[in-house]
């Protein structure tokens, strides 16, 4: 498939040009101040994106490129479709996307686009949710580092993706009439042996020595992971600008009317405008705010929800070359952050949930030189092979049930 070229309306360009302007004379008037944001964002990008995505992006290349999804897509057919009216192969996309973080699933979604594993509205709506925060960010980096409780990291990770789940089982409703989805006609032949014949001709067609494979497989995730880390810099660098310029105290006026009704405190809104940007500076925010713990964990889930201008640029640019839009997807950022935060509050308003939380629990290495580069890359790593795994034991489950019931219809 050719890419698709998007046009940037002359009233986005009227906007774009001055904002830029706007920019520029910023960081000559406050130089000190961007390179220190700067570092920021570097230092965020290196300790916590870079590791966290790599293991997960290398593999995705690999499995994709000797058709593996392809394999798996056939035998997770029969869950995928009537649970999400999306197509096998997305089961990939879900498995990675729920256990690695942004914006690899957009990535993955993106590449099933081109190669026509999926048609655009069926795309639109996977990525919508298995765009999710990493799992290491939200246990570790967020339960320990930020508000030294892992028990509340698992609370803020469960109500994260269960309001995805949610999310994505509404989706399922969305464009179901869509013209470009050919129903798959039921064949009586050997699931796996079907699947096994995918995999073959994406194999035959992509015949190139395992060690070309793997280096275009690091190539193309090592870019990729720049391309996010010019992302987190620039945005940290406006965020700053922003609390400089006062842009940030608006933003945070106009939150304050909007949340008036919940009674956060100002300290909390104001965590909410810095994660309107930037979720990982919105979310420290937020465990630092001067606030009941309670209202401290729905605005980080909201946070994480929305996931920030930040990770919707990025996702733009992942799915640049197709026909994709953004439209759906930042409507159900939208959602999945006021899903989270509410599903969140709900959790600790329940005693069982209080008291398992006022109970000691042994402490994670979150930042500083326990939790290392290494070491977070190592936890990656584990978390990627563990997905892998399961992903692989879903589908031979599905297999096997779906073998045994053809035998008790024979029979």
């Amino acid at each position: 498939m050719s890419g698709y070229p998007k046009k940037i309306s002359s009233n986005a360009s009227r906007l774009i040009v001055p904002a830029l302007l706007v920019f520029i004379l910023c960081m000559i008037i406050y130089p000190k101040d961007v390179f220190e944001a700067s570092k920021t964002g570097v230092s965020a990008w290196w300790n916590i994106v870079f590791p966290a995505l790599l293991p997960f992006f290398i593999s995705s290349e690999l499995l994709m490129s000797y058709g593996i999804v392809q394999f798996m897509g056939v035998l997770l057919e029969p869950v995928m479709r009537p649970l999400f009216n999306l197509p096998g192969a997305g089961s990939f996309v879900m498995a990675v996307g729920f256990s690695s973080g942004f914006p690899i699933s957009a990535s993955l979604t993106a590449r099933l686009r081109k190669e026509r594993l999926c048609t655009r509205y069926e795309g639109e709506r996977l990525m919508c949710f298995t765009n999710n925060a990493s799992p290491l960010f939200m246990l570790v980096a967020v339960g320990v580092g930020m508000f030294g409780n892992p028990r509340l990291g698992i609370i803020i990770a469960l109500s994260h993706y269960a309001a995805n789940l949610i999310l994505g089982l509404l989706l399922r409703f969305y464009r179901k009439n869509d013209p470009e989805f050919t129903p798959r006609i039921e064949r009586k032949d050997n699931m796996l042996r079907r699947a096994l014949m995918e995999m073959r001709t994406v194999a035959e067609v992509n015949r190139l020595p395992f060690g070309k494979v793997l280096g275009d497989a690091i190539t193309s995730s090592v870019n990729k992971l720049l391309l996010i880390g010019g992302f987190v810099i620039v945005f940290s660098v406006i965020i700053r600008i922003a609390i400089l310029t006062g842009l940030m105290s608006l933003i945070t006026q106009a939150l304050d009317i909007i949340t008036a009704p919940t009674g956060l405190s100002d300290t909390t809104v104001s965590a909410l405008g810095k994660g309107f940007f930037e979720m990982t500076l919105g979310s420290k925010a937020a465990a630092e705010a001067v606030s009941p713990l309670t209202h401290k964990a729905a605005a980080t889930s909201i946070i994480l929800g929305w996931s920030g201008l930040s990770v919707l640029a990025q996702v733009a640019a992942m799915i640049s070359e197709t026909d994709l839009k953004m439209k759906l997807f930042v409507l159900c950022r939208i959602f999945h952050g006021c899903t989270a935060g509410l599903i969140c509050t709900f959790m600790l308003n329940l005693r069982p949930v209080l008291t398992w939380l006022a109970k000691p629990a042994s402490v994670l290495p979150a930042s500083g030189p326990a939790f290392s580069w290494w070491l977070s890359l190592c936890l990656s790593t584990r978390l990627c092979l563990y997905t892998l795994a399961g992903w692989l034991a879903a589908a031979l489950l599905v297999y096997l049930l779906h073998t045994f019931a053809v035998i008790r219809m024979r029979i």
